[in-house]
Formats: structure tokens, sequence, C-alpha cells
């Protein structure tokens, strides 16, 4: 073999190592890229599920607000026609309440000790009670506070009088009654105040 031969094989010797060699790289890279390529598809995947999850998560606590608004909703509606149902009757008895005034002033009146008069009288007292009892059955109450301390919250202070029989901030006189719808007032009882 001549020197020439020899370089020359040395040369093919060496052309197929790099053959190898930039193969071998190439599957190397090409492991790696599909290394790559397979957990790109995970990141992806889990980054669409992440994205889902997050939207599942905003869409119940919508859910949630809307639920607890709805109860709210029903729930105010309920107490409103509680509230329609059992004050319903407050405009009503407002208009009634002169009569009552009226029926107790016209039996407050001094009467002459005639036997009509007091049949008359008689017969004004069972209208009262009646009118009363009736009122009472639709929850329409009747405040007398004579003798009872003044409550601002039921009573209108109408004037002020020196006492030596009660304690002061005590209701002496009762002017007009005062009357409460199922517990709620209606009209304050206007009262003169012991000093």
């Amino acid at each position: 073999m001549s020197d020439d031969e020899k370089h020359s094989k040395w040369e093919d010797l060496a052309k197929d190592a790099d053959t190898e060699n930039s193969a071998g790289e190439e599957s190397l890279d090409q492991d790696a890229s599909e290394e790559i390529s397979e957990e790109q598809p995970m990141e992806d995947v889990q980054k669409v599920l992440e994205e889902a999850q997050s939207q599942a998560d905003e869409y119940k606590n919508k859910l949630l607000r809307v639920h607890a608004e709805l109860e709210n909703v029903q729930r105010r509606a309920q107490q409103d026609l509680s509230k329609a149902h059992k004050f319903g009757l407050e405009k009503f008895a407002n208009s009634l309440l002169p009569v009552v005034d009226s029926l107790e002033r016209g039996l407050d009146v001094e009467h002459d000790e005639h036997e009509k008069l007091v049949a008359m009288r008689e017969g004004l007292e069972l209208t009262l009670k009646m009118f009363l009892d009736v009122l009472e059955r639709f929850g329409i109450e009747q405040l007398d506070p004579k003798g009872d301390p003044f409550d601002p919250s039921h009573h209108e202070a109408m004037s002020m009088q020196p006492s030596n029989e009660v304690d002061p901030g005590t209701v002496l006189t009762v002017l007009q009654k005062g009357y409460t719808l199922n517990d709620r007032l209606i009209r304050p009882a206007m009262v003169v105040v012991a000093k």
C-alpha cells in the first residue's frame, strides 16, 4: 500500500467517524427534542387543566352568589308579604279610631240620672265594648297609660303639671288614648305628665 492509499484510507475512516458522530449527535438532539415535545404537551395539558379549574371555581362562586341572592330576595318578599298581611289594616284602623274617641267622649259627659239617659248610656258602653272587642280581634289594642310611667315611644306629652300624688314622670291624665296594631304603634296616647 502506498502512502497515498494509506492517507486516503485514513481520510475515509475519519469521514466515517465524523459521520457517525454527527449521526449520534443528531439522534441525541432528536431524543432531546422528543423529550421536550413530550413534556410540552404535558405542560399545555396542565395549563389547560388549571385554566379549566379556575373557570370552574369562578362559575361555582357565581352560582353560590346567585343562589344566596335568590334566597335573600325570597326572604325579603316573604317578609314584605307578612308585613302586608299584618299591617294592612293600619289605614282602616286609623280611620275608625275617631269613632271610638267620640263614643268615649260621649260617655265622659255628665248625665242626669234620668231613666232614658241611663239606658242610653248603657247602650253606648256596650257599643263601645263591642267595637273595642272587634278591634282587638284584628290585633288593634288600646293604650290607656293613666298612672303608668311616661314612655316617649308610646306616649305624646301634651303638657306637664305639678303633682304631689304621683312620682314625677308619671302620666296624670290621658287626653286621647293610643293604639297599636300587632305591637306596632299606630297612634301615640296624648297625655299630661307629672312634674
